[in-house]
């Protein structure tokens, strides 16, 4: 990991440093000085100029377009274009990205370039109706075709020879024998001539159907099941949650994934209820009443039914239903304030075992398990530690007996995911850990309220989502070079077994590559994603992702080649994961050192001279700079005493599981002004620079960052307007606080409500829309997004930033 490699060398630069004193600040963390240095002013203003545009351009070049798979080491549109792929021997860029797609062809290149390689990787990734669906191939008893030597699987990069008779393995080269039901004659060209009859041959991503030997103990798996787990202690039963939840899952259960084509979900359904004890019932079909069975000894977790626990929601509807609206009575009068946590997740585990499948947890938690038993957490959130060398406790987890649950979970195929509802600290760090690892999701709601969408709207979402269950994935790469690291919500076991409890359509795993010999130019560099999972019916598969890049002894090819949205998220990932073993400063300075480095590497070996006071950056980084100023500045990173460590712990589990997409719009969010839109149209206006320079006193616009949507209202915002959203004469009518949108009859209404759905269907989570007038105090939220100014809790403006790095960069030069 770059963050360990580059400590001695950082400590031997900065003795030999010397910053003339002009250019110092000791205000300023990262020595970023208040008055730029003239000369380079209006060089770096075309910089600043470049955002958007980077994104505009790119819209306008290759949306709307089909983006074919079938030239090596092609780069693909930007992840903020509209477009629509076509597979023809490399898989789809919704599957995997890269950071470059033109790996340097040695070690020591790789070195003095310091251009991260890796892949990010999105293996259940949703694919657009536009586009053509998986194609699953089946070969029966004898399963997938394999390299004998590395165990690849059958793809378009092995070459048939000798008649079809044998094939090369495309990644080690080995010659293998095709099997006799496997042969084909070759054309002309050497081709099979069932080539375009077989996905595997002429597709970059497919499935196989596995055989009884990819099974545990070689039996088929039995479809998985949900658990439904409910805090019921006083303040969720007070706040209206606990009646909400059941409510709603009366109307949810019709609604579980099912195969494509099947009438009814083959998923079974559980319920627990808790608070310092659990709560089990029985809702088998033949009872009239469902049954609930007590367990008090929380250190010696059973499950105390197994009969009638998991049930058909189709066949039990009626019991369940009964079950659903008795819980929010039941505990109506309680007063026990106090919950556990660990053994609720550990009678998810026993259930599971029981039952002799996978599943998922859903919890639904709202405070710091302080009760007697297993797992029980006492609060360490301590702000004097922030800035120190100690701040990195604050985002370990508490060890024990997480850590043994988490070993339990991923062996039985248990995905855990975390609805919290705090009003203060929980320890996210250690809550979240189970969840994280196994490749589970975490909701944050504080301070709930029932009346809000957002809950609601998750809810359905994760339920009804793409998933697969007890998956675990391996990359395979051609000779010279391998996978050395990962970063995702996943755990692993040895160094080469990515292991995931369950596989969404929201999560990705960011891989990273080093050399251990030199690369070909002539046949590239080649990888292979294989997931082996169960899927929802219970049936074993192979998904297969491939993917075929250039390698070139110019590093020229690598800048050109280079992909920033995936280097952003590789560099936020294994920062994220660094400021567990090291001061924050430290990880801050090693990731503006390793951009410093890449950027001088570029200018010294490919740029055309200039003159020093330009700041040269490659084409295909322009707005590199930009994503690095916002993750320093993240809420995680940047480490201020005013920031709430849960809040810094729940985004850095968040930006650990998340894909190219959802990484470039946290680190660059989009500013779209309404107050100019033709309400007529049913485009999008385009977003503008994510600036406070941008914003007007007369202007309306809306801020989005995946997470959470600001409607930001200018204080001279035209009367109509107002009307138009509001129903209100002018903005000083509306309240500072607790404002919503409602739906009015009216094109305006309707224009921005279409807006704001058409962006959240794009986004992982429901977003909560805050409406923020011009200098009331709600705006400082919305302002801490406005990433090119300077951070509201520290960290530079990107004008600042750009002069810091071209700086360095010279520094290096000379």
């Amino acid at each position: 990991c770059i963050f360990t490699v580059q400590l001695k060398a950082k400590e031997n630069r900065n003795r030999q440093k010397s910053v003339s004193a002009d250019h110092t600040n000791k205000k300023s963390e990262i020595g970023i000085g208040q008055e730029n240095c003239n000369r380079c002013i209006s060089n770096f203003k075309v910089h600043c100029l470049l955002q958007t545009q980077v994104i505009e351009d790119d819209q306008a070049k290759r949306g709307g377009q089909v983006y074919v798979t079938n030239i090596r080491g092609q780069v693909p549109p930007l992840v903020t274009t509209d477009f629509t792929v076509q597979d023809q021997g490399n898989a789809s860029p919704r599957f995997m990205r890269c950071t470059t797609y033109s790996f340097p062809s040695t070690a020591d290149l790789a070195k003095q370039c310091k251009v991260p390689l890796a892949a990010i990787i999105k293996p259940f990734a949703t694919v657009p109706k536009n586009e053509t669906p998986l194609y699953i191939v089946n070969h029966g008893e004898t399963g997938p075709i394999r390299c004998n030597r590395c165990k690849a699987y059958m793809c378009p990069y092995m070459q048939f020879i000798d008649g079809g008779r044998r094939y090369q393995c495309g990644f080690c080269s080995c010659v293998n024998e095709v099997p006799v039901q496997y042969f084909q004659h070759l054309d002309h060209m050497g081709r099979r001539m069932d080539l375009y009859e077989r996905p595997e041959l002429s597709l970059g991503s497919y499935e196989f159907i596995a055989t009884l030997d990819y099974c545990k103990n070689n039996k088929p798996p039995n479809p998985p099941v949900y658990i439904f787990m409910i805090d019921v202690s006083y303040n969720n039963i007070k706040s209206g949650l606990v009646k909400l939840i059941c409510e709603e899952l009366k109307t949810l259960l019709d609604r579980l994934p099912k195969e494509e084509g099947a009438e009814t979900s083959p998923i079974k359904v559980g319920f627990v209820t808790y608070n310092k004890i659990l709560h089990f019932y029985n809702v088998k079909s033949a009872l009239a009443q469902p049954q609930m069975m007590v367990v008090s000894d929380v250190a010696e977790m059973f499950v105390p039914l197994l009969d009638g626990f998991l049930v058909n929601f189709q066949e039990s509807r009626a019991v369940v239903n009964n079950l659903l609206d008795q819980i929010p009575d039941m505990f109506a009068d309680t007063n026990e304030s106090e919950t556990v946590f660990a053994p609720v997740i550990q009678a998810g585990v026993e259930a599971l075992k029981a039952a002799e499948c996978s599943g998922k947890l859903f919890i639904f938690h709202s405070s710091i398990p302080t009760a007697e038993a297993p797992g029980k957490l006492k609060n360490r959130d301590d702000r004097k530690l922030v800035g120190t060398e100690k701040e990195k406790t604050l985002f370990q987890p508490q060890r024990g007996v997480y850590e043994q649950l988490t070993k339990d979970c991923v062996a039985q195929g248990c995905c855990v995911d975390l609805f919290l509802f705090p009003n203060q600290y929980v320890d996210i760090a250690t809550m979240g850990d189970v969840p994280s690892h196994t490749s589970g999701s975490i909701y944050k709601y504080s301070n709930f309220q029932v009346n809000g969408p957002q809950f609601i709207s998750d809810l359905r979402r994760d339920v009804e989502k793409s998933i697969g269950f007890d998956a675990i994935m391996r990359v395979r790469t051609g000779t010279g070079f391998r996978a050395t690291d990962f970063f995702g919500a996943i755990y692993m076991n040895n160094t080469t077994d990515v292991e995931m409890a369950a596989v969404d359509c929201d999560k990705a795993v960011t891989v990273e590559f080093k050399h251990d010999d030199t690369l070909s130019e002539e046949s590239g560099a080649v990888m292979q994603c294989a997931l082996l999972y169960t899927t929802i019916g219970g049936q074993r598969r192979l998904r297969i992702h491939n993917l075929s890049l250039n390698c070139s002894s110019q590093l020229s090819e690598l800048y050109k080649s280079c992909e920033t949205d995936a280097l952003i998220n590789f560099f936020a990932k294994s920062a994220y994961r660094a400021m567990l073993n090291q001061p924050l400063k430290t990880v801050r300075e090693i990731l503006v050192n390793q951009m410093a480095h890449m950027l001088a590497c570029y200018r010294k070996s490919c740029a055309s001279p200039s003159a020093a006071s330009q700041l040269i950056l490659p084409d295909a980084m322009k707005v590199f700079p930009v994503y690095m100023n916002s993750l320093l500045k993240t809420a995680t990173l940047v480490g201020s005493t005013e920031l709430s460590t849960d809040d810094r712990a729940f985004h850095r589990l968040l930006v650990n599981a998340m894909g190219v997409e959802e990484t470039q719009v946290l680190l660059y969010p989009r500013l779209i002004p309404l107050h100019t839109m033709d309400v007529s149209s049913e485009v999008i206006p385009a977003p503008v620079r994510c600036s406070e320079e941008r914003l007007s006193e007369s202007g309306m616009f809306l801020l989005e960052n995946g997470l959470s949507v600001f409607l930001w209202l200018g204080q001279a915002c035209p009367p109509d307007l107002i009307q138009n959203l509001f129903s209100v004469p002018s903005l000083g009518h509306l309240p500072s606080e607790g404002m919503s949108l409602p739906v009015l009859d009216n094109a305006h209404s309707r224009k921005i409500h279409s807006i704001i759905s058409s962006i959240s269907q794009q986004r992982a989570t429901s977003m909560k829309l805050l409406i923020v007038k011009q200098k009331d105090q709600s705006e400082m939220l919305f302002r801490q997004h406005l990433v090119e100014d300077k951070g509201l809790h520290g960290g530079a403006s990107y004008m600042d930033f750009l002069c810091y790095v071209h700086r360095e960069i010279r520094q290096l030069l000379t």
